[in-house]
């Protein structure tokens, strides 16, 4: 017994906590994951927002085409003529109908992985309350039952948030 809580209790607390920082750096690596891809995927490119148009590297204009609310998805589009006559086309595309892009409507949180990703921070969390409310029941000292309370309320109420958000897309 250490400050007057059982070493099983701060065992769970421990790992419970753990379990804690891992769904939050799942989270974390998912979404830079998700930022980075669509960096990689426009690399070179703006986007002027006051316009809805992306500015290729030579100052082209890729415009909306296409938004597929099936896929979530806004496609935008270079002029052929303008891609085909451009210098550095071979370094940028090889589509004779002009460079496009796809972006998504949505964050990160709307992508196939994000939800994966999510559903594993969300199982994590889970594990982690499981865990910290049956200690609750087994242990029913004062000491106990701040400590496993104190952390069993942040990681229920970052849980639900996160679970509305999911649902809530």
């Amino acid at each position: 017994m250490m400050a007057g809580i059982d070493a099983e209790v701060w065992m769970a607390a421990g790992y419970a906590a753990l379990l804690a920082l891992i769904a939050a750096g799942l989270e974390a690596a998912a979404r830079q994951s998700h930022l980075r891809s669509l960096q990689y995927r426009t690399a070179g490119f703006t986007y002027h927002r006051e316009l809805d148009a992306w500015k290729c590297p030579t100052g082209q204009e890729l415009r909306r085409t296409e938004t597929d609310h099936a896929r979530r998805l806004a496609r935008y589009r270079a002029h052929a003529h303008v891609c085909n006559a451009c210098r550095v086309k071979p370094q940028c595309t090889d589509s004779d109908q002009g460079r496009e892009i796809e972006h998504p409507l949505e964050g990160w949180l709307a992508a196939e992985e994000g939800r994966f990703h999510r559903g594993i921070s969300l199982l994590l969390l889970l594990l982690a309350s499981l865990i910290l409310m049956a200690e609750l029941f087994c242990y029913r000292r004062p000491h106990d039952l701040i400590l496993l309370s104190a952390l069993l309320a942040p990681v229920s109420v970052t849980g639900l948030r996160m679970f509305t958000a999911f649902l809530g897309r």
